[in-house]
């Protein structure tokens, strides 16, 4: 365990899948933030054999809980943050006690619904750009790395409470983490190829932070289908 996170802190409640029934497997949710890359975080996360569904990002939170996930990720997107009418999120959704990810815009938003302070540097990162660890250990398994970034506003504060684990050359708070409340955040994209360490993240925030059982695969789509038609 790393940060402040404590062998006791409890796990979120199991997930389950209408069609396969309670406890066939866990749920990852991908908040979708109007780019393209909800549907690889969500492939990535299935390459995983955990189960991961995209949901628009005008899911309340309430709705979110009934889904029962173990994990969200708040995925990235086209616009700044500070852009007026840019996609927002349910703030309700960090106090529902499930594990968070947010990447690229996602990283951005928890920062700004939280109190912390993006700005416009003028100062954007696009392509493959170095990444460095700054501590504490974090449970995400950052290390110096290579990392493909595309922003042009950056994390300049992190939140009350949260750790930065990871900066670049232009972006202070490349990394911002709040073990407790299993809420994390990274600037770069871990689910392109061009992160060469980036699936082992993803891998560490769904079986470390969130607790997943690899236990799902596509075949499950084939076993449960007659299951959801006899209920129609």
């Amino acid at each position: 365990m790393t940060l402040d996170t404590k062998p006791g802190d409890a796990a979120p409640e199991r997930s389950h899948s209408a069609e396969g029934g309670p406890g066939s497997y866990d749920t990852v949710l991908v908040v979708d933030f109007g780019a393209q890359y909800a549907q690889l975080i969500a492939r990535r996360v299935r390459e995983a054999n955990v189960y991961s569904e995209i949901v628009p990002h005008t899911i309340t939170a309430a709705e979110l809980a009934a889904r029962q996930p173990q994990g969200i990720i708040l995925s990235g997107g086209p616009k700044s943050v500070h852009v007026e009418g840019a996609p927002a999120i349910d703030p309700a959704v960090y106090d529902l006690g499930i594990p968070i990810l947010g990447i690229c815009y996602g990283a951005q938003l928890i920062a700004q619904q939280l109190g912390g302070e993006v700005a416009r540097t003028d100062r954007g990162e696009y392509g493959g750009t170095d990444l460095y660890a700054t501590g504490p250990q974090s449970v995400l398994g950052i290390v110096d790395q290579r990392v493909w970034m595309s922003h042009s506003d950056s994390i300049v504060r992190a939140p009350s409470g949260f750790e930065v684990t990871a900066r670049t050359n232009e972006a202070p708070v490349a990394v911002l983490e709040h073990g407790r409340r299993r809420i994390h955040g990274v600037q770069f994209h871990p689910e392109v190829v061009h992160t060469p360490l980036g699936q082992e993240l993803l891998r560490s925030f769904v079986f470390e932070v969130c607790r997943c059982r690899p236990s799902w695969n596509l075949s499950l789509i084939h076993i449960s289908e007659p299951t959801r038609l006899r209920r129609i």
